[in-house]
C-alpha cells in the first residue's frame, strides 16, 4: 500500500476503536471520568497516528487547554461548567486542525480562526465520505486475486443491511409472534442494539472525520487561494458610523444617569418600578449591547482603508471613545445585577453573565491594546487565552457551591431562601446545602434534605464512569450526614 492509503487505514482503525470506546465509555452520563479517558485517548491517538505538525512549535501550547479541560472533567460536576469544558476542548481540537494544515496559533487574526473551526467542523461532519471514496485505495488493501469478489459481497453486504433492518423492523412490529421467533433466534435487544451501533458509528464518524482533516486535510490551501473581493470603507463613512453610535451611548449614558446609579433609593421613590424589573430587564439588555460592539469594532476596522496614518488615528479616538462610555455601561449592569442579586439571590443565569461581562471587560481592554495600536493579529489569541482563564477562574470558585453558599448566607440575613431552586444544583453544592440545614427554616430544610438524599442515595453505587470529586464528596457528605438528612426530610411527613 501506498503511504497514503496506509494513512486512510489507520485513520479509520483509530476511529472505529475511539467509536468503540466512544460509546462504552460516553454512553453513561453524566459525564465524568469516562470524558477524561476518552478525550485523552483521542489526544494520544492524534499525536501517534504520523504528524505531529499540529502539536510542534506554537500548536504545542494546544496541548494545555486540552489536557486541562479534559482532566477537569474529574473535578466539578456542573452541567454548565462541563458545556464551557466541551466548548474550550473542541475550539483547541479546531485550532489543532488549523495548526497542521499550516495555519498559526499565536499571531492569527480572528478570521483565521473562524476558518480554522470551520474546516475541523466540516471534517467531523463529512470528512470521512472523501477518506472512504478517494483517499483510500481499497484494491491495495485487498488481495488482488480476490478484490473484484470481495469487493462485490462488501458492496451487496452494505446494500442489504439497510433493507433488512427496515423490512425486518416492519415485520417485527406487525406481527408479535415473529418479534418473538427474531428474540429467541438472535437473543438480541433490538432498542439496546441500535443505541450501541449508532453511538459507535457517531463517535467513529466524527473522529475519523477530524482524524483526516488533521493528518491529511488540505482545505486550508483551498480556503486561502479562493480570495474573494471585499469592499473596503474611507474614514467619512466609518467616522459617520462610529461618531453616531457614540453619540447614542453619550445619550444614554446622560440620559440615564441616574437610574444607572440610583439603585436601591431610585426603586424606592419611583412609582411601579420593582427590583425585578429595573435589574433583570436592564442587565440583560445592557450584555447584549456590551457583546455586539466588540464585533462592530472588529468589521470596522478590518473594512477600514488604511490609506492615511490621519484616518487611523481618527478611528481610534471614536473606537476608544466609544469603549469608555461601553465600560460606564457595563459598570451600571454590574450594579444593577448586584442590586437583584442582593434581593433576589443568587443563580446561574446571574453568575454566568456577570463572569461574561468580566470577560468581555478584559478583551476590551486587549483590544486597545492591540487593534487600537495596529497589532491586530495578536488580538484573537489573546482574547481565546482569557476565554480559557475565564473558565479555569470558574473552576476554582466552584460555581454552584458558591450559589448555595450566598444563597444561605442570605437566611442569617432574614432574606428569602429558594429551596426549590437549590435542589436543582449540582453534586457540587451538596457539601454546602447539607451544612446550611440548620439554619434553614423547617419547610425549606425538608425540601433540601428530601432532594439531596433522592439525588445522591446513601446506599447507592454509581457506575464507575461517571465519578467525579464533585461527585464522589456529594456522596461523602450525605453518607456521613444521613442520620440528619432523613430526619429533616421525613419532618414534612410526620407534620
Amino acid at each position: 500500500m501506498n503511504d497514503k492509503t496506509n494513512l486512510g487505514v489507520r485513520i479509520l482503525a483509530a476511529a472505529l476503536l475511539l467509536g468503540v470506546l466512544g460509546d462504552a465509555l460516553l454512553r453513561v452520563v453524566p459525564w465524568g471520568i469516562n470524558a477524561t479517558l476518552w478525550t485523552a485517548a483521542l489526544v494520544a491517538v492524534a499525536l501517534l497516528a504520523g504528524r505531529h505538525a499540529a502539536f510542534a512549535g506554537a500548536g504545542r501550547w494546544l496541548l494545555l487547554p486540552l489536557l486541562l479541560f479534559s482532566v477537569a472533567f474529574v473535578w466539578r460536576d456542573s452541567p454548565a461548567l462541563k458545556m464551557l469544558k466541551v466548548l474550550a476542548l473542541l475550539v483547541a481540537l479546531a485550532l489543532a486542525v488549523l495548526r497542521a494544515q499550516g495555519g498559526r496559533i499565536l499571531l492569527a487574526g480572528i478570521m483565521e480562526y473562524i476558518m480554522g473551526s470551520l474546516i475541523a467542523g466540516l471534517n467531523a461532519a463529512v470528512g470521512l465520505l472523501p477518506l472512504l471514496i478517494g483517499e483510500i485505495q481499497w484494491k491495495e488493501v485487498l488481495n488482488h486475486r480476490v478484490s473484484g469478489r470481495a469487493l462485490a459481497v462488501l458492496r451487496g453486504l452494505v446494500l442489504a443491511l439497510p433493507v433488512l433492518v427496515i423490512f425486518g423492523g416492519l415485520f417485527v412490529a406487525a406481527d408479535a409472534v415473529f418479534e418473538g421467533m427474531v428474540r429467541r433466534v438472535l437473543h438480541v435487544n433490538f432498542a439496546t442494539l441500535f443505541s450501541h451501533t449508532f453511538l459507535t458509528i457517531f463517535f467513529a464518524w466524527i473522529v475519523a472525520g477530524f482524524l483526516r482533516g488533521l493528518l491529511v486535510g488540505r482545505e486550508r490551501e483551498l480556503a486561502t487561494s479562493w480570495r474573494p473581493q471585499v469592499f473596503s470603507l474611507g474614514i467619512i463613512e466609518t467616522g459617520i458610523v462610529l461618531g453616531l453610535l457614540d453619540l447614542l451611548f453619550l445619550l444614554f449614558v446622560l440620559v440615564q444617569l441616574r437610574y444607572l446609579f440610583g439603585g436601591a433609593a431610585l426603586v424606592g421613590v419611583t412609582p411601579g418600578l420593582t427590583y425585578s424589573e429595573y435589574a433583570r430587564r436592564g442587565f440583560f439588555e445592557l450584555v447584549a449591547a456590551a457583546a455586539l460592539v466588540l464585533p462592530l469594532l472588529l468589521l470596522a476596522h478590518w473594512l477600514l482603508r488604511k490609506e492615511q496614518p490621519a484616518h487611523e488615528r481618527i478611528f481610534r479616538a471614536l473606537a476608544g471613545v466609544q469603549i469608555l462610555l461601553l465600560f460606564v455601561i457595563m459598570v451600571s449592569a454590574v450594579e444593577r445585577m448586584g442590586l437583584y442579586q442582593q434581593e433576589y439571590g443568587l443563580t446561574e443565569q446571574r453568575l454566568y453573565p456577570t463572569a461574561f461581562m468580566g470577560w468581555l471587560a478584559v478583551v476590551f481592554v486587549w483590544f486597545v491594546l492591540t487593534v487600537l495600536r495596529g497589532r491586530r493579529e495578536r488580538f484573537a489569541c489573546g482574547a481565546l487565552v482569557a476565554g480559557y482563564l475565564l473558565i479555569a477562574v470558574l473552576h476554582f470558585l466552584n460555581p454552584d457551591a458558591f450559589i448555595a453558599r450566598t444563597n444561605s448566607a442570605r437566611v442569617k440575613a432574614g432574606r428569602s431562601f429558594d429551596a426549590r431552586y437549590a435542589t436543582w444544583l449540582s453534586a457540587d453544592a451538596a457539601p454546602e446545602l447539607v451544612s446550611a440545614l440548620p439554619s434553614l427554616n423547617p419547610p425549606d430544610g425538608c425540601t433540601v434534605a428530601a432532594s439531596i438524599l433522592k439525588r445522591w442515595p446513601p446506599s447507592e453505587k454509581p457506575d464507575w464512569r461517571t465519578w467525579s470529586w464533585g461527585r464522589a464528596e456529594a456522596r461523602r457528605v450525605v453518607n456521613e450526614n444521613a442520620a440528619t438528612l432523613q430526619a429533616v426530610a421525613c419532618r414534612e411527613k410526620k407534620d
